[in-house]
């Protein structure tokens, strides 16, 4: 999937989405596709309609501010579309491409091993970098070199974990957008939607839609297997000195049904630990020749990002 045109195409498809009387249009006569006509476009944007069909045609990639900011009044755009549309509209310099592995500072790894609540580090695309025990435990997707997006809409475990699973994965395409902004040629980006737009339908549609949405604070609304259903407070912190990693963190309001809920999944885990610990020591005594097991507090895993053959992007 290689797409030249990613200013047309946002235009086209919010276009699409404005009802002609939502901007005091009275609709006459037969309309064949839906939404405003281009001509409507221009006409209450203040251009020609010529110059808006070369920007939707990608014949004019280099539109104006003041051309922009019209046509999000028009489009009505919220903030985050509006810088979207903006950072579309503005041909940025080539960057070397991304290294394949992402590695987490070290001080990072500690942390997670010290946090006594789910939290992982992803990358851009979704790919989970690192994650502690809790995090492993909320979700079997939740540990290193597994991309969330894919695991999402691919995983019928984790479409059973959210309780809301169409609007939770909703929200998440909508920031992978933001996200990447006006790099969508990006070849890691590519192939994972390109993949997920044959294998998922609903995934086809979403990312259609255009949609953009910031990161913001959010409830995660999850039935866990072991402990039932959980509210919790999800946080995303940026990793200074890196290429926008994240650290996530779940955790639930305190004393609430959810909080306890979230401290029987701890004792799960720790027993659970204690055991494989229990068993590797064993393993260990009887082979010499095997080496240490992974730090305290860290899932098992690659640990500082996806293996060199994942194609995987990052909500």
């Amino acid at each position: 999937m290689k797409n030249t045109n990613a200013l047309g195409d946002f235009l086209r498809a919010r276009r699409q989405r404005v009802r002609p009387e939502d901007v005091g249009i009275n609709p006459r006569g037969l309309r064949r596709v839906p939404g405003l006509r281009r001509e409507e476009v221009a006409m209450l944007a203040g251009i020609s309609s010529d110059y808006y069909l070369r920007l939707e045609q990608g014949r004019d990639r280099n539109p104006s501010v003041q051309v922009l900011e019209a046509l999000a009044r028009v489009l009505r755009l919220d903030a985050d579309a509006t810088a979207h549309l903006l950072g579309l509209g503005h041909t940025r310099p080539n960057r070397s491409p991304r290294p394949v592995a992402e590695k987490v500072p070290v001080g990072i790894l500690h942390l997670l091993g010290e946090l006594q609540m789910p939290a992982f580090v992803q990358g851009k695309y979704l790919d989970v970098l690192a994650a502690n025990v809790m995090a492993g435990a909320l979700s079997p997707n939740l540990v290193a070199g597994v991309n969330r997006l894919r695991a999402a809409f691919l995983d019928a475990r984790e479409q059973r974990l959210y309780r809301d699973w169409p609007q939770a994965t909703a929200a998440v395409v909508a920031q992978l957008r933001a996200a990447t902004g006006a790099d969508t040629d990006d070849p890691r980006l590519a192939a994972l939607v390109g993949e997920l737009s044959l294998k998922s339908e609903y995934f086809s549609q979403l990312w259609a839609r255009h949609d953009v949405r910031r990161r913001e604070e959010t409830v995660s609304r999850l039935h866990h297997p072991d402990v039932g259903d959980l509210d919790l407070y999800r946080e995303k912190l940026a990793v200074t000195g890196t290429d926008d990693q994240l650290l996530v963190i779940y955790h639930a309001e305190p004393g609430s049904p959810s909080a306890r809920s979230l401290g029987l999944l701890g004792s799960l885990a720790a027993t659970a630990t204690a055991t494989d610990r229990r068993t590797d020591a064993r393993g260990a005594t009887s082979s010499p020749e095997a080496g240490p097991g992974p730090g305290p507090g860290l899932e098992p895993g690659p640990g500082t990002g996806p293996s060199d053959d994942q194609t995987a992007p990052r909500a």
